[in-house]
């Protein structure tokens, strides 16, 4: 008896146990928990420890409150005949208003936001060029985040951000454009090429005329210089030497140039045998020639 009564207690204090346990049950953070009676929605029971009543309430499920990613990859047709991939990110979560909703009027909400992305994207993509869908890829994902925060609010949730993440055309486009992209980048490129060659050649033409220029500029000195020292050694030779002409003086100071250019010759390592007359009558010759070549150019100028 004694040993009955013991399995007897213990069978009791375990129902009791079971029974005082079911009163509590515990809900984590960013979660929240659906409390049905009989089947029937009751309450929504918040985070930390909550109580049900035993065999009467129970929880029928637990709904996080947390921002999910739905990943989808969306196939369609350009206006242009372009058939592109894109890949989409759809950052939703369940508003704390909307627990009931979310909980009991979607079976399946990443195919119901599925299905209402590819009724937007099908309802922009195949209206603009594939040129404009790179160019709008941000004006795509805000027009599937309106339409799906109007959409989605009776059921619950909220639509934290859409993220149209690339645009990826079949890859002959892509291999096409990439071509188009070179030969427009190195038509750039020859254009700047020729440009620069251009420029140095105009630069080199005006450095070649600057320098002409300037040579010129030093002959015209140079000879500018040859006349006034002529002219100054015939004038201090005249007030020197009483009696003398100026054809004497100028015949004079030839033939000193004359001799000065034979030594310049002389000096020069790499300069070729010259056989020259060297008689005084020769010399004299010289001078006589030297004389008349001036006087004609001067009669020439006349």
């Amino acid at each position: 008896m004694e040993q009955f009564y013991w399995i007897a207690f213990g069978f009791v204090a375990f129902l009791v146990l079971s029974v005082f346990l079911g009163w509590f049950f515990t809900v984590n953070t960013a979660e929240v928990a659906i409390i049905v009676r009989f089947g029937k929605f009751l309450r929504v029971a918040n985070a930390g420890l909550n109580w049900k009543w035993p065999f009467i309430d129970e929880v029928a499920g637990k709904v996080t409150l947390r921002v999910n990613q739905i990943a989808l990859t969306m196939e369609t047709k350009t206006k242009d005949n372009v058939f592109v991939t894109i890949p989409i990110s759809v950052q939703n979560r369940v508003r704390p208003e909307g627990v009931y909703d979310a909980f009991y009027k979607l079976s399946n909400p990443v195919e119901q936001i599925q299905s209402y992305v590819e009724q937007v994207i099908l309802g922009h993509v195949p209206g603009m060029t594939l040129d404009e869908v790179f160019a709008t890829q941000s004006g795509i994902a805000a027009a599937v985040k309106k339409e799906l925060d109007v959409d989605m609010a009776g059921f619950g949730y909220e639509i934290v951000n859409v993220l149209v993440t690339d645009i990826v055309p079949d890859a002959k486009v892509k291999s096409a454009m990439n071509d188009i992209n070179a030969a427009q980048r190195e038509q750039v490129a020859a254009s700047a090429r020729g440009e620069a060659e251009k420029i140095l050649v105009v630069k080199k033409a005006e450095a070649e005329a600057e320098s002409k220029a300037l040579q010129g500029q030093g002959i015209a000195n140079e000879r500018k210089a040859i006349i006034e020292g002529l002219q100054n050694s015939i004038e201090q030779f005249r007030k020197t030497v009483d009696g003398s002409s100026t054809a004497e003086v100028m015949q004079l100071v030839l033939i000193t140039q004359y001799f000065d250019t034979l030594k310049s010759i002389g000096d020069s390592d790499k300069t070729n045998t010259l056989f020259l007359s060297h008689s005084p009558g020769s010399v004299k010759d010289i001078s006589d020639q030297i004389m008349e070549s001036m006087l004609v150019a001067e009669r020439a100028k006349v």
